[in-house]
């Protein structure tokens, strides 16, 4: 008897169905949303018999599972069959397997009591439910799994809970995401069935006051929106649901932002709606002004949140002004938004040092950013989306300015050049820098580099992006591509990795922002910002 090496540390549920296990204890995460008992770990010490006879066993064993691997999952047209169904491990799939037909996709691994539904959701909430650890606490939909456990079946007659509209949301959501990495056209349309049941009892839940303000309500329409950027299918650029974010931000008021839960919900959906306010121009249904005396001045995402709705506030007020503006509006503009500038330039300032950037060299001496985590470099992405979208917006002004001062000549007089009230140079400097650090931080955040600027094995699992992290830099990449301003080798690696996030992962969102940026590339007026002047 030999020391067997380091053993799988899940518990005994989570190897049986060889899915991940998140370890906690007493019992773990995925027990409690199938609702099964933990049965617990195994000792650390753990040794195996290792004579001839026995590896002649595993052998033998191992080419059992290959032969009866042989036979197809989609040779059965019920996606739930027991026998052949694959289990949750692979949480990524390469290009390669990703572009493989529907069967060999399928029957990548099996287990023989987990059917494709619980599978997806093994996926789904190992790709898409991240826990906040450390003292930033960062997470994404980290509250879901609990509230799901909680979801129950039963309704009282007649009624539609908010628990059977959340559970609906999560299913078909799960099973739209393993649909899209695995390319298995069942799963599509059981997801899509599921969709449907839950968006009718979405709107039960929201013509009841009681359960319209309820956790499991607002996640229905979180799950619901990201069902809508995974499928690839929003109204253009914008998503059906904003309009159901802003109105149950609005029911819920300030008692959402007292627990953490609530704080987490509301993040998600506020950053969803202003994405759509500073990139798309769009307008807000209801009032926020009572938000910015919520939003923690300290905390680096909220007081981002902060600084990008002071910056919305401005491009408000420039689509509600009168058109053509006068000179003293254009330059009271061009004061806010320096202001706003010069708030966005002091949030790095106060970041604490485990936030800041990391300048590294690769083995090929190009000059990398790495981070302290990936999601610190989602939202440093955020962040240089938003400074690139307000120096846009001030060269904008100043053009304004200018062409307002030059008509305002005395006629008849001599021309005289009208000097910029802003050195456009530097403007444009901010923007080329925000652009080469964005693409500089692309490799660490697709984990190709760890923390040192050192290429990953493809087989090293200690550090793969997570869909929900990959999802979090579409936006920006989508910005900062379509503003027109990267150079061509920039350009082409934004785009590269769009159609890596939308093949890979099975985000077609990134598919349809990488095709929607090239065709604005040509288009002068910069998008999302107002246009000024006649």
């Amino acid at each position: 008897m030999v020391y067997g090496g380091k053993p799988s540390t899940g518990c005994y549920l989570c190897r049986k169905r060889k899915i991940k296990c998140d370890e906690a204890r007493p019992s773990c995460r995925n027990c409690a949303v199938y609702r099964q008992p933990c049965p617990g770990y195994r000792p650390d010490a753990v040794f195996r018999n290792e004579t001839r006879k026995i590896e002649r066993l595993a052998k033998k064993d191992a080419s059992s599972s290959s032969s009866s691997s042989s036979s197809s999952i989609a040779s059965s047209s019920t996606p739930t069959s027991k026998t052949n169904t694959p289990t949750a491990q692979s949480p990524t799939l390469t290009e390669t397997q990703a572009r493989q037909p529907q069967e060999s996709a399928l029957t990548l691994q099996r287990v023989q009591d987990s059917t494709w539904e619980q599978r997806a959701l093994c996926y789904f909430f190992d790709q898409y439910t991240i826990t906040g650890e450390g003292e930033d606490g960062m997470g994404h939909l980290e509250y879901l799994p609990s509230l799901y456990a909680r979801c129950g079946e039963v309704s009282p007659p007649g009624e539609l809970s908010p628990s059977v509209c959340l559970r609906s949301a999560v299913n078909a959501t799960a099973l739209m995401t393993l649909a899209n990495v695995a390319h298995a056209p069942p799963l599509m349309i059981k997801a899509r069935q599921g969709y449907g049941k839950a968006i009718r009892s979405l709107r039960a839940a929201l013509a009841s006051p009681s359960q319209a303000v309820q956790d499991e309500t607002f996640a229905s329409v979180v799950l619901l929106s990201l069902f809508e950027d995974i499928t690839g299918e929003r109204n253009g650029l914008f998503s059906s649901h904003t309009a159901g974010f802003e109105f149950l931000m609005k029911l819920r008021g300030q008692d959402q932002l007292g627990h953490q839960q609530g704080r987490d919900m509301f993040n998600f959906a506020y950053t969803h709606t202003y994405v759509e306010i500073l990139a798309l121009g769009d307008k807000p249904r209801c009032d926020f002004d009572w938000v910015m005396d919520m939003l923690d001045e300290n905390d680096p995402i909220e007081s981002l949140m902060l600084a990008a709705t002071k910056m919305s506030q401005l491009f408000l007020s420039m689509q509600a002004a009168p058109n053509p503006p006068d000179q003293t509006t254009v330059e009271s503009w061009i004061a806010a938004g320096l202001e706003c500038d010069s708030v966005l330039s002091q949030w790095t300032l106060h970041l604490p040092d485990r936030w800041l950037p990391l300048a590294v060299y690769s083995p090929q001496g190009e000059p990398l950013l790495t981070y302290n985590r990936i999601s610190n470099a989602g939202v440093w992405g955020y962040y240089r989306a938003v400074r690139v979208m307000l120096q846009q917006l001030l060269l904008n002004l100043n053009r304004t300015l200018t062409s307002i001062t030059q008509k305002n000549q005395q006629p008849g007089g001599d021309t005289i050049p009208v000097e910029s009230k802003l050195d456009e140079t530097s403007l444009r400097a901010v923007i080329q820098e925000m652009t080469t650090d964005t693409c500089r931080s692309l490799p660490f955040s697709l984990s190709d580099v760890d923390n040192l600027g050192r290429p990953t094995k493809p087989n090293d699992n200690s550090r793969p992006i997570r869909a929900a992290q990959a999802y979090g830099m579409l936006w920006p990449l989508w910005y900062i591509l379509s503003c027109g301003m990267p150079t061509s080798t920039q350009a082409q690696q934004i785009r590269t990795v769009l159609a890596r996030v939308g093949s890979s992962l099975g985000i077609k969102l990134a598919l349809i922002l990488a095709s929607e940026a090239e065709r604005m590339r040509g288009d002068s007026q910069p998008v999302g910002t107002p246009v000024v002047g006649s």
